[in-house]
């Protein structure tokens, strides 16, 4: 069998689940890392070039062999990386920057459900902050809502507002105060919905579509769902809420429907497509669109996954995903997130993490690095230290939902860090649903 050499391209906890997954396959040669980060180092020859540098990623490409390019976060994809190494003829996994558009745009994703009537919240969008703000004045003082930058802000451009007030809070700080720069010169005010979330993963080659097992994030910084956005604290998979009707629905009235539209708009969409839904008195509605993987269900999916993920992208970009038959582990997997104190806040960096070797020892389990760097990188004895606002992701998998809470809680009881911080109610409506 010859061997292919991939490289992956991003820094975070989502990029190094996927270049452990990778690592699994026995197509797999030599894994190279743009930029990586601490953890991957085990895993991959980390590469100086950050995920922007296109030039600089495909020359790489085209002098070491590397067969398949795996793009892990969307501000590549949205600046347009697939097309660029598609028009060298380099294998890229990844839709273009047509097709990214669903996540670079909120306004042009909403349109776009609109327009092929796709379940989604009834919205309004505005282009400049007084006329915004003029509308939200004639909201009811407690009738929540919620405000969305339009363009890509790390996952922290949506204020789910309980009223007028806080919607005006966030108009202003998306369109005046300029919180999210230009990604906020338009903004978004939505319907708010009121349901359990799920986070739907689907591959799709331009035509034919597999849904992978679903999964739960938690946005919320805190316990209870309470505080600010974040990126994610933790999730879980599969989601007991997203049962066999609420997929078949989520079939007919979404996927089907959006692969139609697609066709009709030219869009030629191969990679990875994450749907956000909210699950309403038993129908979906779409919240977002994302053009790649999430962060951190990523973390929770690929331990699940039992067909070798390089056969699975490479058929995806083949536009032959039909010729695979993807089997996935009947288990359940958690991730919970350990922050920098102070994040989505402002944050320290530095810190020395301390017990990553005897974490690393606890049966199934691994520990997905998010925000890492070392202090002394040229020596043997390297100590780790946190670089990000989410520093690491202690990933567990068992038989059920309540084994793999379990040992993703013993992973994180190994580890510390000055400030570190994580959620203690991580899959607690799964828990619930099996008590």
């Amino acid at each position: 069998m010859k061997k292919t050499n991939v490289l992956v391209i991003g820094s975070g906890g989502r990029e190094h689940a996927i270049a452990w997954k990778l690592r699994q396959s026995p197509g797999v040669d030599k894994i190279f890392c743009a930029p990586g980060n601490a953890g991957m180092a085990s895993l991959a020859e980390l590469l100086p070039i950050r995920a922007d540098d296109f030039e600089a990623l495909s020359g790489f490409v085209e002098d070491h062999g590397v067969g398949l390019t795996v793009v892990g976060p969307e501000a590549p994809l949205a600046a347009g990386i697939a097309d660029y190494f598609m028009k060298k003829n380099l294998k890229i996994f990844g839709p273009n920057q047509k097709s990214a558009r669903l996540e670079s745009s909120k306004v042009f994703s909403k349109d776009l459900m609109k327009k092929y009537r796709i379940p989604t919240a009834s919205y309004d969008t505005f282009t400049d902050y007084k006329t915004a703000s003029e509308f939200i004045e004639k909201w009811p003082v407690d009738k929540p809502v919620v405000v969305k930058a339009d363009g890509l802000a790390a996952g922290k451009g949506v204020y789910v507002c309980k009223g007028r007030a806080e919607a005006q809070n966030a108009v202003k700080e998306i369109m005046s105060d300029k919180l999210f720069g230009g990604a906020g010169a338009v903004a978004v005010v939505e319907e708010f919905l009121d349901g359990e979330e799920a986070s739907i993963h689907i591959f799709l080659d331009g035509t034919n579509y597999k849904i992978m097992v679903s999964s739960q994030d938690h946005k919320r910084v805190n316990d209870g769902d309470l505080g600010p956005n974040t990126g994610g604290m933790g999730a879980y998979a599969p989601a007991p809420v997203f049962d066999d009707s609420i997929r078949a629905k989520l079939e007919a009235l979404i996927i089907k429907p959006l692969i139609a539209g697609f066709k009709n708009e030219g869009i030629d969409y191969k990679g990875v497509l994450y749907i956000g839904l909210m699950i309403c008195a038993g129908e979906p509605y779409v919240l977002e669109f994302n053009c790649r993987f999430g962060d951190p269900e990523t973390q929770v999916v690929l331990p699940l996954l039992k067909t070798d993920l390089l056969e699975i992208m490479e058929k995806t970009v083949e536009g032959r995903l039909d010729n695979v038959q993807i089997e996935w582990y009947n288990k359940s997997a958690v991730c919970i997130v350990m922050a920098s104190g102070g994040y989505p806040g402002s944050f320290k960096k530095g810190a020395g993490i301390k017990g990553l070797d005897k974490a690393a020892a606890i049966q199934n389990s691994a520990v997905f690095h998010a925000g890492t760097n070392f202090e002394n990188p040229i020596s043997d004895d390297k100590i780790f230290l946190t670089a990000g606002g989410r520093v690491l992701g202690a990933a567990g998998w068992g038989d059920n939902i309540k084994d793999a809470v379990n040992t993703a809680y013993k992973v994180v009881s190994e580890i510390s860090f000055d400030g570190m911080h994580f959620r203690k109610d991580i899959a607690k409506r799964a828990l619930e649903r099996v008590k």
